[in-house]
């Protein structure tokens, strides 16, 4: 049997540099991953601090709807847009809009803003779909049933 033999110009790497190499490796993924993570978190860090939720809806009249928005999130939302319909792919943007402060702004934690919707004539009994979109974060999305009778 015969063995290999090295010549004397071929030589291995030496244990200490190979160990060296190992460590910067890990430490340039261990940094790729971690700017990768604060990049993630910092943007849906944004989109968590505005957080609609509807309180309310009165049916004012049959051309008058009033809803009342709640921001839950920890950054003021600012309503860009209003949409009804009478299904979720069947949306129209309403633009006779007045909001409680003028604005359309509803305050970080906990605050509400009154939206009313004029102009629309909807019927006694049928549902409603409403996508309230403020100009940053998500929009709210509900459903709700209008009274069976009217005002």
């Amino acid at each position: 049997m015969k063995t290999a033999k090295m010549s004397q110009s071929e030589k291995a790497i030496s244990p200490i540099l190979a160990t060296l190499l190992l460590v910067v490796i890990a430490v340039a993924a261990i940094v790729v991953t971690y700017a990768w993570i604060m990049t993630y978190m910092s943007s849906a860090g944004e989109q968590a601090g505005i957080m609609l939720t509807k309180d309310a809806v009165y049916w004012a009249d049959q051309s008058s709807i009033t809803i009342y928005v709640r921001n839950t999130g920890t950054s003021d939302a600012y309503i860009n847009a209003v949409y009804i319909g009478t299904s979720p792919s069947n949306l129209t943007k309403i633009e006779d809009v007045t909001f409680g402060d003028g604005v359309g702004a509803v305050p970080a934690d906990g605050g509400v803003t009154e939206i009313t919707v004029d102009g629309f004539t909807w019927s006694a009994g049928a549902k409603y779909y409403f996508r309230i979109v403020p100009k940053t974060g998500a929009p709210l999305e509900f459903s709700e049933r209008a009274p069976s009778t009217g005002p």
